[in-house]
Protein backbone atom coordinates (compact mmCIF):
# COMPACT_ATOMS: atom_id res chain seq x y z
CA UNK A 1 0.00 0.00 0.00
CA UNK A 2 1.30 3.59 -0.78
CA UNK A 3 1.74 5.74 1.60
CA UNK A 4 -0.55 8.63 2.00
CA UNK A 5 0.69 11.78 1.27
CA UNK A 6 1.74 14.38 4.80
CA UNK A 7 0.44 17.51 5.44
CA UNK A 8 0.39 20.45 8.19
CA UNK A 9 -1.89 23.19 9.34
CA UNK A 10 -0.53 26.42 9.45
CA UNK A 11 -3.14 29.46 10.62
CA UNK A 12 -4.42 31.23 13.62
CA UNK A 13 -6.67 29.34 15.23
CA UNK A 14 -10.31 31.93 14.27
CA UNK A 15 -8.61 31.05 10.59
CA UNK A 16 -9.22 27.07 11.63
CA UNK A 17 -12.14 27.18 13.25
CA UNK A 18 -14.36 29.41 9.93
CA UNK A 19 -12.07 27.93 6.90
CA UNK A 20 -11.62 24.63 7.72
CA UNK A 21 -14.81 23.24 9.06
CA UNK A 22 -15.61 19.80 10.21
CA UNK A 23 -16.67 18.93 6.97
CA UNK A 24 -14.02 20.42 4.93
CA UNK A 25 -11.43 18.54 7.31
CA UNK A 26 -13.07 15.32 6.82
CA UNK A 27 -12.82 15.57 2.90
CA UNK A 28 -8.96 16.36 3.56
CA UNK A 29 -8.29 13.40 5.65
CA UNK A 30 -10.16 11.32 3.29
CA UNK A 31 -6.95 11.45 0.89
CA UNK A 32 -4.23 13.13 2.90
CA UNK A 33 -2.62 12.60 6.64
CA UNK A 34 -3.18 15.27 8.60
CA UNK A 35 -2.93 16.73 12.77
CA UNK A 36 -6.23 19.07 12.60
CA UNK A 37 -5.26 19.48 16.37
CA UNK A 38 -1.62 21.07 15.71
CA UNK A 39 -2.07 24.75 14.39
CA UNK A 40 1.77 25.99 13.66
CA UNK A 41 2.14 29.56 14.73
CA UNK A 42 5.90 29.49 14.71
CA UNK A 43 7.86 26.99 12.52
CA UNK A 44 10.67 27.37 14.85
CA UNK A 45 8.05 25.80 17.69
CA UNK A 46 9.98 22.58 19.02
CA UNK A 47 6.57 21.13 19.08
CA UNK A 48 5.85 21.43 15.44
CA UNK A 49 9.61 19.87 14.51
CA UNK A 50 8.78 16.29 13.36
CA UNK A 51 5.16 17.42 11.41
CA UNK A 52 7.25 19.95 9.49
CA UNK A 53 9.65 17.45 8.83
CA UNK A 54 7.55 15.23 7.61
CA UNK A 55 5.24 17.42 5.68
CA UNK A 56 4.99 17.57 1.81
CA UNK A 57 2.18 20.09 1.97
CA UNK A 58 0.63 22.87 3.86
CA UNK A 59 -2.62 24.26 4.37
CA UNK A 60 -2.22 27.93 5.53
CA UNK A 61 -4.79 30.41 6.30
CA UNK A 62 -4.77 33.83 8.26
CA UNK A 63 -2.45 34.32 10.90
CA UNK A 64 0.62 31.76 9.04
CA UNK A 65 4.18 33.24 9.82
CA UNK A 66 6.23 33.74 6.78
CA UNK A 67 7.88 31.14 5.08
CA UNK A 68 11.18 32.40 5.23
CA UNK A 69 14.49 29.98 4.48
CA UNK A 70 14.90 28.60 8.52
CA UNK A 71 11.43 27.90 8.04
CA UNK A 72 11.95 25.99 4.54
CA UNK A 73 14.52 24.47 6.15
CA UNK A 74 12.18 23.00 8.33
CA UNK A 75 10.60 21.47 5.97
CA UNK A 76 12.92 19.41 3.49
CA UNK A 77 9.73 17.49 1.96
CA UNK A 78 7.53 20.37 1.06
CA UNK A 79 6.19 20.54 -2.29
CA UNK A 80 3.15 22.54 -2.13
CA UNK A 81 1.84 25.19 -0.19
CA UNK A 82 -2.13 25.71 0.09
CA UNK A 83 -3.75 29.00 1.16
CA UNK A 84 -7.55 28.85 2.13
CA UNK A 85 -7.69 32.48 2.40
CA UNK A 86 -6.46 35.32 -0.59
CA UNK A 87 -3.41 37.32 -0.93
CA UNK A 88 -0.04 35.10 -0.74
CA UNK A 89 2.19 38.37 0.05
CA UNK A 90 1.89 38.02 3.51
CA UNK A 91 3.06 34.55 4.12
CA UNK A 92 5.05 33.48 0.59
CA UNK A 93 8.50 34.65 0.70
CA UNK A 94 11.01 35.08 -2.44
CA UNK A 95 12.62 31.54 -0.93
CA UNK A 96 9.30 29.51 -1.51
CA UNK A 97 9.47 30.74 -4.96
CA UNK A 98 13.22 30.15 -5.20
CA UNK A 99 13.59 26.51 -4.46
CA UNK A 100 10.46 25.59 -7.00
CA UNK A 101 7.57 25.35 -4.21
CA UNK A 102 4.14 24.87 -6.05
CA UNK A 103 1.42 27.79 -4.28
CA UNK A 104 -2.24 28.14 -4.48
CA UNK A 105 -4.50 30.97 -3.23
CA UNK A 106 -8.18 30.70 -2.50
CA UNK A 107 -8.37 34.11 -3.62
CA UNK A 108 -11.20 33.25 -6.59
CA UNK A 109 -13.51 32.03 -3.91
CA UNK A 110 -13.06 35.50 -1.65
CA UNK A 111 -13.41 37.41 -4.97
CA UNK A 112 -17.08 36.24 -5.55
CA UNK A 113 -18.50 38.14 -1.85
CA UNK A 114 -16.59 40.76 -2.69
CA UNK A 115 -18.15 40.83 -6.52
CA UNK A 116 -21.75 40.71 -4.89
CA UNK A 117 -21.07 43.26 -2.43
CA UNK A 118 -19.67 45.80 -5.33
CA UNK A 119 -22.86 44.83 -7.16
CA UNK A 120 -25.61 45.21 -4.22
CA UNK A 121 -23.43 48.39 -3.46
CA UNK A 122 -23.70 50.05 -6.96
CA UNK A 123 -27.43 49.15 -7.29
CA UNK A 124 -28.13 51.30 -3.39
CA UNK A 125 -25.90 54.09 -3.63
CA UNK A 126 -27.31 54.74 -7.65
CA UNK A 127 -30.89 54.71 -5.57
CA UNK A 128 -29.10 57.33 -3.31
CA UNK A 129 -30.24 54.54 -0.52
CA UNK A 130 -27.47 55.19 2.17
CA UNK A 131 -27.83 59.37 1.51
CA UNK A 132 -31.84 59.62 2.15
CA UNK A 133 -31.61 57.19 4.50
CA UNK A 134 -29.32 58.59 6.90
CA UNK A 135 -31.33 62.26 6.38
CA UNK A 136 -34.18 60.83 7.46
CA UNK A 137 -33.59 61.59 11.37
CA UNK A 138 -33.14 65.18 10.70
CA UNK A 139 -34.82 66.57 7.37
CA UNK A 140 -37.52 63.75 7.16
CA UNK A 141 -39.01 62.05 4.38
CA UNK A 142 -37.73 63.27 1.34
CA UNK A 143 -39.71 65.63 -1.10
CA UNK A 144 -39.40 65.98 -5.02
CA UNK A 145 -36.56 69.23 -4.28
CA UNK A 146 -34.33 66.03 -2.49
CA UNK A 147 -34.67 63.72 -5.19
CA UNK A 148 -31.69 63.13 -7.42
CA UNK A 149 -31.80 60.83 -10.61
CA UNK A 150 -31.69 57.66 -9.49
CA UNK A 151 -31.38 54.17 -10.50
CA UNK A 152 -29.30 51.85 -12.83
CA UNK A 153 -30.69 51.93 -16.09
CA UNK A 154 -28.89 53.32 -18.68
CA UNK A 155 -26.17 54.74 -16.48
CA UNK A 156 -22.29 54.23 -17.02
CA UNK A 157 -20.49 52.02 -14.55
CA UNK A 158 -16.77 52.40 -15.08
CA UNK A 159 -14.75 49.77 -13.46
CA UNK A 160 -10.94 50.64 -12.45
CA UNK A 161 -9.39 47.01 -12.93
CA UNK A 162 -10.26 43.60 -14.63
CA UNK A 163 -9.31 41.70 -11.75
CA UNK A 164 -10.87 38.89 -10.91
CA UNK A 165 -13.01 40.60 -8.70
CA UNK A 166 -13.59 43.37 -11.51
CA UNK A 167 -14.80 40.49 -14.31
CA UNK A 168 -16.95 39.26 -11.70
CA UNK A 169 -18.76 42.28 -11.33
CA UNK A 170 -18.65 42.75 -15.21
CA UNK A 171 -20.96 39.49 -15.36
CA UNK A 172 -23.34 40.49 -12.37
CA UNK A 173 -23.48 43.95 -14.39
CA UNK A 174 -24.96 41.54 -17.42
CA UNK A 175 -28.64 42.30 -16.53
CA UNK A 176 -28.92 45.40 -16.44
CA UNK A 177 -29.49 47.99 -19.05
CA UNK A 178 -25.92 50.31 -18.32
CA UNK A 179 -23.10 50.89 -20.20
CA UNK A 180 -19.52 49.56 -18.43
CA UNK A 181 -16.29 50.95 -18.84
CA UNK A 182 -13.09 49.27 -17.80
CA UNK A 183 -9.69 51.00 -17.11
CA UNK A 184 -6.36 48.28 -16.91
CA UNK A 185 -3.46 48.35 -18.31
CA UNK A 186 -3.30 44.95 -18.72
CA UNK A 187 -6.52 44.87 -20.65
CA UNK A 188 -6.48 45.56 -24.49
CA UNK A 189 -9.45 45.94 -27.12
CA UNK A 190 -10.02 42.53 -27.80
CA UNK A 191 -9.98 41.24 -24.48
CA UNK A 192 -12.50 44.16 -23.36
CA UNK A 193 -14.38 43.15 -26.68
CA UNK A 194 -14.41 40.00 -25.01
CA UNK A 195 -15.57 40.96 -22.01
CA UNK A 196 -18.33 42.87 -23.92
CA UNK A 197 -17.48 46.13 -22.22
CA UNK A 198 -15.29 49.57 -23.28
CA UNK A 199 -11.82 49.93 -22.90
CA UNK A 200 -11.34 53.60 -21.60
CA UNK A 201 -8.16 55.40 -19.84
CA UNK A 202 -9.18 56.29 -16.09
CA UNK A 203 -9.49 59.95 -17.06
CA UNK A 204 -11.76 59.45 -19.76
CA UNK A 205 -13.55 56.63 -17.50
CA UNK A 206 -14.11 58.90 -14.38
CA UNK A 207 -14.85 61.95 -16.21
CA UNK A 208 -17.62 59.75 -17.88
CA UNK A 209 -18.83 57.04 -15.36
CA UNK A 210 -22.06 57.79 -13.39
CA UNK A 211 -20.30 55.19 -10.67
CA UNK A 212 -16.70 54.39 -10.39
CA UNK A 213 -15.22 51.29 -8.60
CA UNK A 214 -11.69 50.34 -7.71
CA UNK A 215 -10.78 46.51 -8.29
CA UNK A 216 -6.87 47.67 -8.72
CA UNK A 217 -3.62 46.53 -6.70
CA UNK A 218 -2.25 48.09 -4.04
CA UNK A 219 0.87 48.99 -5.53
CA UNK A 220 3.46 51.92 -5.36
CA UNK A 221 2.17 53.03 -8.82
CA UNK A 222 -1.53 53.38 -7.47
CA UNK A 223 -0.83 54.85 -4.64
CA UNK A 224 -3.54 57.58 -4.84
CA UNK A 225 -4.71 56.83 -8.07
CA UNK A 226 -8.37 58.78 -7.19
CA UNK A 227 -6.56 61.88 -6.53
CA UNK A 228 -7.71 65.52 -5.93
CA UNK A 229 -7.39 65.82 -10.05
CA UNK A 230 -8.84 62.75 -10.76
CA UNK A 231 -11.87 63.03 -8.47
CA UNK A 232 -12.11 66.38 -9.51
CA UNK A 233 -13.04 65.05 -12.70
CA UNK A 234 -15.95 63.18 -11.73
CA UNK A 235 -19.23 64.18 -12.65
CA UNK A 236 -21.20 66.26 -9.98
CA UNK A 237 -23.43 63.45 -8.30
CA UNK A 238 -20.86 60.58 -8.92
CA UNK A 239 -20.20 57.86 -6.67
CA UNK A 240 -17.16 56.51 -6.07
CA UNK A 241 -16.59 52.80 -4.61
CA UNK A 242 -13.83 51.47 -2.94
CA UNK A 243 -13.49 47.48 -2.04
CA UNK A 244 -9.75 47.05 -3.06
CA UNK A 245 -7.26 48.93 -0.93
CA UNK A 246 -7.51 52.04 1.03
CA UNK A 247 -4.62 53.49 -0.60
CA UNK A 248 -6.04 54.00 -4.02
CA UNK A 249 -7.70 56.95 -2.93
CA UNK A 250 -6.67 60.21 -1.51
CA UNK A 251 -8.68 60.50 1.52
CA UNK A 252 -8.38 64.38 2.40
CA UNK A 253 -9.29 65.37 -1.00
CA UNK A 254 -12.21 62.65 -1.09
CA UNK A 255 -13.45 64.44 2.39
CA UNK A 256 -13.29 67.43 0.51
CA UNK A 257 -15.96 66.00 -2.18
CA UNK A 258 -18.33 64.55 -0.28
CA UNK A 259 -18.44 67.23 2.43
CA UNK A 260 -19.29 69.82 -0.28
CA UNK A 261 -22.20 67.36 -1.62
CA UNK A 262 -21.03 66.76 -4.90
CA UNK A 263 -19.88 62.86 -4.98
CA UNK A 264 -20.85 60.27 -2.87
CA UNK A 265 -18.76 57.41 -1.86
CA UNK A 266 -19.04 53.98 -0.66
CA UNK A 267 -15.84 52.68 1.48
CA UNK A 268 -14.82 49.39 2.37
CA UNK A 269 -11.64 49.96 2.64
CA UNK A 270 -10.32 53.32 4.02
CA UNK A 271 -6.63 54.88 4.53
CA UNK A 272 -6.39 55.04 7.29
CA UNK A 273 -7.66 51.29 8.31
CA UNK A 274 -8.68 50.93 10.67
CA UNK A 275 -10.62 54.58 10.64
CA UNK A 276 -11.25 56.44 13.90
CA UNK A 277 -14.96 56.95 15.05
CA UNK A 278 -14.52 60.63 14.84
CA UNK A 279 -12.94 60.17 11.34
CA UNK A 280 -14.57 63.28 9.02
CA UNK A 281 -15.64 60.69 6.75
CA UNK A 282 -18.40 58.92 8.81
CA UNK A 283 -20.24 62.32 9.94
CA UNK A 284 -20.78 62.60 5.88
CA UNK A 285 -24.63 61.50 5.14
CA UNK A 286 -23.44 60.56 1.79
CA UNK A 287 -20.58 58.59 2.88
CA UNK A 288 -20.99 54.51 3.53
CA UNK A 289 -18.53 53.17 5.80
CA UNK A 290 -18.10 49.23 5.97
CA UNK A 291 -15.68 47.71 8.20
CA UNK A 292 -13.55 46.09 5.29
CA UNK A 293 -16.32 43.22 5.27
CA UNK A 294 -16.99 42.58 1.18
CA UNK A 295 -14.93 39.82 0.98
CA UNK A 296 -15.94 36.17 2.65
CA UNK A 297 -17.79 36.46 6.24
CA UNK A 298 -19.18 33.83 8.22
CA UNK A 299 -20.47 30.89 6.60
CA UNK A 300 -18.71 32.07 3.42
CA UNK A 301 -15.39 31.74 5.02
CA UNK A 302 -15.99 27.69 4.55
CA UNK A 303 -15.92 28.40 0.96
CA UNK A 304 -12.29 29.86 0.70
CA UNK A 305 -11.06 25.96 2.89
CA UNK A 306 -13.04 23.95 0.73
CA UNK A 307 -11.17 25.61 -2.20
CA UNK A 308 -7.96 25.03 -0.89
CA UNK A 309 -8.65 21.87 -0.17
CA UNK A 310 -10.22 21.02 -3.52
CA UNK A 311 -7.03 22.72 -5.30
CA UNK A 312 -4.73 20.46 -2.94
CA UNK A 313 -5.96 16.89 -4.04
CA UNK A 314 -5.84 18.40 -7.50
CA UNK A 315 -2.33 19.06 -7.25
CA UNK A 316 -1.49 15.38 -5.33
CA UNK A 317 -3.31 13.96 -8.33
CA UNK A 318 -0.92 15.38 -10.85
CA UNK A 319 -3.15 17.90 -12.02
CA UNK A 320 -3.40 21.56 -12.45
CA UNK A 321 -4.13 23.82 -9.64
CA UNK A 322 -7.40 26.15 -10.16
CA UNK A 323 -5.72 28.82 -7.90
CA UNK A 324 -2.09 28.25 -8.86
CA UNK A 325 0.04 31.64 -8.24
CA UNK A 326 2.22 32.77 -10.94
CA UNK A 327 5.07 34.29 -9.84
CA UNK A 328 5.07 36.24 -13.22
CA UNK A 329 1.77 37.42 -12.05
CA UNK A 330 2.36 38.12 -8.34
CA UNK A 331 3.19 42.03 -8.54
CA UNK A 332 -0.27 42.99 -10.22
CA UNK A 333 -2.14 40.49 -7.68
CA UNK A 334 -3.61 42.16 -4.44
Amino acid sequence: MSQRPYGALAMAPYARASALTDEVLDRLRGFADVEPALLVGDFADPAARDVLGRAEFLVTGWGCPPLDAAALDAMPKLRVVVHAAGSVKHHVTEEVWRRGIAVSSAADANATPVAEYTRAMILLALKRAFTLSAQLSTMGWPGPDRRQPSGIVRRTVGLVGASRIGRLVIERLRDFDVRILVSDPYLDEAGAAGLGVELADLDTLVSTSDVVSLHAPQLPETHHLMDARRLALMPDGGILINTARGSLVDTDALVRECASGRLDAVLDVTDPEPIDGDHPLLALPNVFVTPHLAGAQGTEIALLGEYAVADLERFLRGESMLGAVDVAELPRLA
